[in-house]
């Protein structure tokens, strides 16, 4: 079976994977829906909050990353056998679909009406699995996503940052390494810079009370919520 085939097989199980609302499954499992709690979303910020202990945070952030980079690592085991020399658009194209497929998954999942989160567990996952195209500029937008948040406080601030900055950081390694950056690989960065706008798209509402003042701080108790009127408010 060829590289392209076997990536073909992958994307659908990808979005399956993608698709598993674990933050909805931990908040359930200790009897509260966060989607009718706190702010009504069901990603790691929101299930630590209703549930008051940032361990649920953790557990949620990581079973969200693993959905994602478990098949890219997966889709990155089987293109590193093609010699690089034979990798053309469409390898890298097939390579990326598997990751899309997981992010697209968790931000309009199957079971839950085709709504979702905001992809960044998601999407770090695809960082850190597509070795090592993405890997190490995914590393350093972790580690800017961990500063803005030490400084700050704010999820929603650092994941945007961290995301908006993904691209250029890979392009600049891409460069420096003499990577087809604009060539072979041009699906790599149009793939890095629709994944930085749908993060930042899916924080809207986060950047309005950003803005307004009103966003709320990790840590920090929030006054409770009404359930969510729309599928805009079920996050990350």
């Amino acid at each position: 079976m060829s590289a392209q085939s076997s990536l073909l097989i992958l994307i659908p199980l990808a979005y399956l994977a993608g698709s598993i609302p674990f933050g909805l499954i931990v908040g359930l499992a200790n009897g509260v829906d966060p989607r009718r709690s706190g702010s009504g979303n069901i990603g790691a910020t929101n299930v630590a909050r209703v549930l008051g202990g940032k361990k649920y945070f953790f557990i949620v952030f990581f079973l969200d990353l693993f959905k994602s980079l478990i098949p890219m690592a997966i889709a990155s085991a089987i293109v590193l056998r093609v010699p690089a020399a034979q990798r053309d658009e469409h390898v890298y194209i097939h390579w990326l679909l598997v990751g899309f497929a997981a992010v697209i998954g968790h931000m309009f999942s199957l079971f839950l009406k085709f709504k979702g989160g905001k992809g960044v567990a998601t999407s770090a996952g695809v960082m850190l699995g597509l070795f090592p195209y993405f890997t190490w500029p995914g590393v350093v937008s972790i580690v800017v996503f961990l500063i803005v948040f030490y400084l700050w406080r704010y999820i929603s601030l650092a994941s945007m940052v961290g995301a908006s900055l993904f691209p250029i950081v890979y392009v600049a390694i891409g460069l420096a390494s003499g990577w087809p950056v604009f060539g072979h690989q041009l699906p790599l960065l149009i793939f890095a810079l629709v994944i930085a706008i749908l993060i930042v798209w899916k924080h809207r509402g986060n950047i309005a009370r950003l803005r307004a003042g009103t966003e709320n701080r990790f840590g920090k108790p929030s006054a409770a919520a009404p359930a969510p009127r729309d599928d805009s408010s079920i996050a990350a």
